[in-house]
């Protein structure tokens, strides 16, 4: 073989390589790519059969959080709390084959009745995974390396809420980024993801507990933001580096209020929700800018007849999707929040929806996944019974959709 066809090769298989690095951080924490929950994989159904489903299993135990997948690996939670057990599973994302699992013992707690033991939904990178159990007696944050042996463990601080735990990190650069705002004594970290080691914290004045998972804001010119919401803070933007508080926008309502929903941003602009289940909601759309030096941040527009309190809004395309908790969808401008079309689907809706190939598919507390045009038709294209109740937002990877319901895991679609 020639030296240019060798080179050749050597390209080739840089070129594979990195394609399948690309194709493994696809779903790799809540939500997706930076928690936007859009895919473009085209080979999955809107309408599936009995044939299109390529795998089903029992988990160990019951929870509500979303897998995650690198590669061909799929982590999800899940606990028993009968037996007082709960358990990190990974499978094998393309038959659904249990490679391992760790399991500690933990005792039960006062949690609200839509909440789980298994609620955290953990975030994964080329090396490692990451988890969070918490508890009012303790709490911690785990890493794993993707053969299952344990890395380290970072100790947090005792989670005091009676709605119960169910936050969930993120992987920024070097960082396992967590936020922790609670009852007791509330705080956002960051821990090197290699060591454990804490880098940074940063307090915050919370005295509720947030459940909403940050996301980055990366933009031309400006270094990265980590993202967060909480009703006492609004809407903060902070230093990955240093944890410092950059920006802050308080923008949501006067009474007292739960960041439920993640926020997400969508080109330069951030959307940050807050409410509270039977008052006002509001979906608040700000823009970072720097001036004279200082950076700071400005509300450009707010929804709040429609914004949702659980599920987390998208954007797709030009237009901001609203599904609420009640089964309201909407469709607004991205640009100036105009709302184009409002239409009632029907249900109950705890888990956020994701966008497959300009479709929203969204799971219901019932457990039937309601597909609906992404566009200001919000037409219906489908219903898809899961036969068990399910509030766990789905996952896309590899050209597959990953779907938790209360005990099980499915995988449906892809290429044969």
């Amino acid at each position: 073989m020639s030296a240019l066809s060798v080179r050749c090769c050597l390209m080739a298989l840089v070129v594979s390589s990195l394609a399948n690095v690309a194709a493994a951080q696809e779903w790799s924490r809540f939500r997706g790519p930076n928690g936007s929950g859009v895919s473009e994989a085209k080979t999955i159904p809107v309408k599936w059969a009995d044939s299109d489903i390529r795998w089903k299993v029992k988990l160990p135990g019951e929870g509500i959080s979303s897998p995650v997948v690198w590669g061909e690996k799929l982590f999800v939670t899940a606990a028993e709390p009968d037996v007082g057990k709960r358990h990190l599973i990974c499978l094998n994302a393309t038959n659904g084959q249990e490679l391992w699992r760790q399991t500690e013992s933990f005792r039960t707690y006062k949690k609200h009745k839509v909440n789980s033991f298994a609620t955290c939904t953990p975030a994964v990178d080329a090396e490692r995974v990451y988890t969070v159990w918490q508890s009012a007696e303790s709490s911690s944050l785990l890493a794993f390396s993707h053969d299952g042996k344990s890395v380290w463990k970072f100790e947090l601080e005792p989670f005091s809420e009676g709605h119960g735990g169910g936050v969930s990190p993120i992987v920024w650069n070097d960082l396992v980024v967590l936020a922790c705002d609670q009852q007791g004594p509330s705080y956002l970290v960051a821990v090197d993801r290699v060591t454990g080691k804490q880098r940074w914290k940063t307090p915050r004045r919370s005295k509720r507990a947030g459940y909403s998972t940050p996301c980055v804001y990366q933009v031309p010119g400006r270094p990265d933001e980590l993202i967060f919401t909480a009703w006492e803070h609004g809407i903060t933007g902070l230093d990955p580096l240093t944890g410092d508080v950059r920006w802050e926008v308080d923008c949501f309502g006067k009474q007292s209020e739960r960041a439920i929903a993640s926020p997400i941003v969508a080109g330069d602009v951030i959307f940050g929700t807050c409410g509270f289940a039977n008052a006002d909601k509001h979906c608040v759309a700000v823009r970072p800018s720097d001036s004279a030096g200082e950076s700071e941040a400005k509300e450009l527009f707010r929804i709040e007849k429609t914004s949702p309190h659980l599920p987390t809004p998208l954007a797709y395309n030009g237009r901001l999707f609203l599904w609420t908790e009640k089964g309201v969808v909407t469709s607004a401008k991205l640009d100036n929040g105009e709302v184009v079309t409002t239409k009632r689907i029907g249900g109950n809706y705890s888990a956020s929806p994701v966008c497959i190939d300009g479709k929203l598919y969204a799971v219901s507390d019932a457990g039937e996944v309601v597909v609906l045009t992404a566009d200001d038709t919000l037409d219906e294209l489908a219903r898809n019974s899961l036969e068990e109740s399910s509030s766990a937002t789905p996952a896309v990877s590899g050209g597959r959709l990953y779907l938790r319901t209360k005990s099980r895991l499915l995988c449906i679609g892809g290429a044969r």
